[in-house]
């Protein structure tokens, strides 16, 4: 696993990601869900391949206020941030292609 990629709690999202400048790319997702874990990988390469995207995961089963705060209803689920603010929410896996492209339409 990429020591690129921020493991969030509750409490640290705030700091982590509203308040950051530049782009934030966060997953939500669950160590039981099958198309987080074929996620991962891709987020993986995003996080080491762009110096211009910060990645975050949040494991629902362990930090799930700001899922619910974001009305997150399936997972994956991925919040893409433009200087804290949210600006594109995407539902279920992408392939890296298409993860490219879902934060390269974004920022």
């Amino acid at each position: 696993m990429s020591d690129k990629i921020v493991h969030l709690s509750d409490e640290a999202y705030e700091d982590v990601v509203i308040n950051s400048k530049g782009a934030v790319l966060v997953d939500f997702w669950a160590p039981w869900c099958g198309p987080c874990k074929s996620l991962g990988p891709h987020l993986e390469a995003i996080a080491e391949e762009y110096d211009n995207v910060k990645v975050c995961k949040v494991n629902i089963d362990e930090n799930n206020a700001w899922a619910s705060r974001l009305s997150v209803m399936s997972i994956p689920t991925l919040v893409l941030y433009v200087n804290g603010e949210a600006v594109a929410k995407q539902i279920g896996y992408l392939d890296k292609a298409q993860l490219e492209d879902f934060i390269k339409n974004h920022i």
